[in-house]
């Protein structure tokens, strides 16, 4: 539930990412740098870097941050710090230690720093659930206020998960229903009910932690999160240029006030973003502009998006329903046909 004392106002998430295209084109242009130690970089478009430390230690090292897309400090602080860390587990890691990273009014909000307090609190919490320490941070003063992490996680060299390595064949699953950033941006204009609202909160304080520690025990051929570039510009990093990813449409899980408000108008600017950057990469066997939106929609603090074997498959699903935690098979991976990514 929303509060009015030290309310934030809303403007962010993941929706505030720079778009995909442009990101790339700034990236292009810069100069190659160069480690003898680093497994992963940006040339990946990955989820964290990796460097390794020794035969069987490597590090994690990753940072998210963005202004609110909830006015609830305390929430919004939750979310902000369950979204850094989930860069980690989609690399297959363990979070260390993480630094707080934050932005605030030197005014305050409301005349002091309370909001800011339930910030911290919200985002220390969670980096307890996750067994890491909070050690220490930098803040700044902003206009608007911004919060996230910088964290730092171990691996083992050889027991990465990248985000471009799927095979043929191989099943897709995703972790956590998609919607959240329409709902939350409906939310904020007063066109959704709270209950929506209230699952989205939900889904974005879940940490992946949890997924994660069941997958540890199988072999994941790839896996990523599904933050800012929605499931179709995560998926479309996965597949690179030699698959397609197959997705069953009547599969995708999805917020179901999110549908009804994308057929509404009710639309993310980050969503429109993610539609114009994946022009060309994919195929709609479907009319449906309301799970196309949701397709686009950026996520905050989303699901693990992972591909493994068939024979895999079968077994994460039933360890999964054991422990009661959400899954979903929502396509496979085949040769590359004539789009990178096909809705059926």
């Amino acid at each position: 539930m929303q509060e009015k004392k030290d309310s934030l106002f809303v403007c962010g998430g993941c929706n505030a990412k720079i778009g995909a295209g442009v990101l790339s084109g700034l990236l292009k242009s810069l100069p190659k740098t160069f480690y003898p130690g680093l497994l992963v970089g940006f040339d990946s478009s990955d989820d964290a870097a990796v460097i390794k430390m020794s035969e069987d230690l490597a590090i994690i090292q990753t940072l998210d941050f963005f202004p609110p897309m909830v006015t609830n400090p305390y929430i919004f602080g939750q979310v902000a710090a369950t979204n850094a860390l989930s860069d980690v587990y989609a690399m297959g890691g363990e979070p260390v230690c993480a630094l707080n990273i934050v932005c605030y009014p030197e005014e305050g909000i409301d005349g002091g720093y309370s909001a800011l307090e339930k910030i911290l609190l919200g985002g220390t919490e969670k980096i307890k659930e996750a067994g890491a320490a909070l050690a220490g941070g930098h803040s700044i003063h902003d206009p608007k206020p911004k919060y996230g992490l910088s964290v730092m996680g171990k691996i083992h060299p050889e027991k990465i998960w990248k985000n471009d390595t799927p095979q043929e064949g191989d099943v897709l699953f995703l972790t956590k229903k998609l919607g959240v950033g329409i709902i939350t941006t409906a939310y904020s204009v007063g066109e959704v009910p709270e209950e929506a609202f209230d699952e989205a909160v939900k889904s974005m304080t879940t940490l992946n932690k949890y997924a994660a520690e069941i997958l540890r025990n199988f072999d994941i051929h790839s896996c990523t999160d599904v933050t800012g570039f929605a499931l179709i510009g995560h998926l479309s990093e996965m597949v690179t240029g030699n698959f397609t990813a197959v997705l069953n449409s009547k599969e995708i899980p999805f917020i179901k006030e999110a549908y009804k408000a994308a057929n509404e108008f009710l639309l993310t600017a980050g969503g429109q973003r993610n539609r114009n950057f994946a022009a060309g990469k994919v195929l709609f066997n479907i009319k449906d502009f309301a799970m196309e939106e949701i397709l686009f929609d950026p996520q905050t603090s989303g699901g693990l998006l992972f591909a493994v074997s068939k024979r895999e498959a079968e077994k994460i699903k039933d360890e999964f329903k054991k422990r009661n935690l959400p899954l979903w098979q929502i396509g496979e991976i085949h040769k590359r046909e004539e789009a990178a990514i096909k809705i059926n």
